[in-house]
């Protein structure tokens, strides 16, 4: 059981890596984006998106900007 852990965590991470990723590549080729087009592009909900931006941020790879009420995004 426990190597079944180990083995769905590094799944998990790997997905979140690609999605990272292709988060960075979309914003990188639009330059700026908002929450809903990240969301759109990804097939994803709003809250998904912005949770994953958010942990991009966290990451320093992204910054955010607030911008009449809507989240802005672009890379570092």
């Amino acid at each position: 059981m426990f190597f079944h852990n180990i083995y769905i965590m590094n799944i998990h991470r790997y997905i979140i890596m690609n999605v990272h990723s292709k988060i960075i590549a979309i914003i990188k080729k639009e330059k700026i984006v908002t929450s809903s087009e990240i969301a759109r592009k990804l097939g994803v909900s709003w809250n998904t998106a912005e949770k994953y931006l958010l942990e991009l941020v966290i990451e320093g790879k992204i910054e955010k900007i607030k911008k009449l009420g809507v989240n802005l995004w672009l890379v570092k």
